[in-house]
């Protein structure tokens, strides 16, 4: 009786979603919206962008700004990935409690999916880590599914598009208004005299406009941007990856963990010892290295893959989508990346060398 009951509410749960629609209804803004609205070229930047000129708190002992702590763009994309990861995990679990409570095995829509991925992720590390699955596990899906939710907020309407322009710092670069209607031209200054810069007007329609010497400029600085296209962020996941691997190691062999870095006891056993003792050294070294790894991979693929996105909708906006689907691809890829490398760097970490 319950397997039919299951049965129906599978089969009820098929058919057109308004989840369909919406992506329909994303696809025709993305062709159309253009022609209509007015809209700036293509704005990429490496380091974050301030969104408040004045700094969210200062640690004592560090001279000058470096001590500064600002709210940015990155910082912000980081706090609602956050918030979304921990709201699909309380969704998540209350909906299984409650399908549990009532006999139903069948679990349908995300939470299915979810469940299904979680599942996915725990064989893995139990076919990889044995009896510290249990320890490796949370980090495995929650390094996962933070950068995956992280990865994929690149492809949502505002990010990296919505923001303010506000006075450039840089000299001679920027936007500037002209006061001949809504019309915004990037434009750069040579040996101190205005060029010509592109015009974006309404209508989509591109053309020429005179920059005059002295203009003021402005900057834009979008309010969202990409987590993972900021290395501090990448830089920060990968310390606590590396970090977190050595305690991992230390929970399971003790202090005899130590002496996969520095086995003094080979230098006992002659010329080969001492070879011993240098591979030693070599695995401190690549313990660092794994950190420059792990920040740069991430950062460069998902950098590259805003870089491609702008571009794209710049010049070919109808097969955006496309490319759409190329960088939802590619965001999974690197996020089971960096979270299967740490569990499996984890689960090296607690055999015996």
């Amino acid at each position: 009786m319950t397997a039919h009951k299951n049965h129906e509410q599978t089969q009820k749960s098929g058919g057109f979603r308004p989840g369909c629609l919406g992506v329909l209804v994303m696809i025709a803004l993305t062709i159309f919206l253009p022609r209509v609205v007015p809209v700036l070229q293509p704005h990429v930047a490496l380091p974050a962008d301030r969104i408040l000129d004045d700094p969210l708190f200062t640690i004592p002992g560090l001279p000058g700004d470096q001590g500064a702590v600002y709210l940015t763009n990155t910082l912000v994309t980081w706090a609602i990935a956050v918030f979304i990861v921990l709201l699909m995990g309380f969704l998540v679990g209350r909906r299984v409690k409650q399908a549990m409570a009532r006999d139903e095995y069948v679990l349908t829509g995300f939470t299915d999916v979810f469940v299904s991925f979680v599942e996915v992720l725990y064989n893995l590390t139990e076919s990889t880590a044995g009896k510290w699955t249990r320890v490796i596990f949370p980090y495995f899906v929650t390094i996962t599914t933070l950068v995956l939710v992280i990865n994929w907020m690149e492809l949502l309407p505002g990010i990296d598009t919505i923001g303010v322009l506000t006075p450039s710092h840089k000299p001679g670069y920027g936007y500037v208004v002209k006061d001949l209607g809504p019309v915004a031209i990037l434009w750069e200054e040579a040996e101190g005299k205005g060029e010509k810069g592109e015009a974006l007007v309404p209508g989509g329609r591109y053309g020429l406009a005179a920059v005059e010497e002295g203009e003021p400029t402005y900057e834009f600085r979008p309010f969202f941007r990409v987590a993972s296209t900021d290395l501090n962020f990448t830089l920060a996941l990968a310390l606590v990856s590396v970090i977190m691997t050595q305690i991992v190691g230390l929970r399971a062999l003790g202090a005899h963990y130590m002496e996969k870095f520095f086995n003094f006891r080979a230098l006992l056993r002659g010329p080969m010892g001492l070879l011993d003792f240098a591979v030693g050294l070599l695995e401190l070294i690549s313990e660092f290295s794994k950190i420059l790894s792990f920040s740069f991979r991430l950062f460069g693929n998902i950098f590259a893959g805003s870089v491609l996105l702008f571009v794209m909708g710049a010049l070919m906006p109808p097969i955006l989508f496309g490319f759409y689907g190329l960088e939802l691809f590619v965001g999974l890829i690197q996020a089971f990346v960096f979270g299967m490398l740490t569990m499996v760097f984890m689960a090296q970490a607690t055999q015996h060398h």
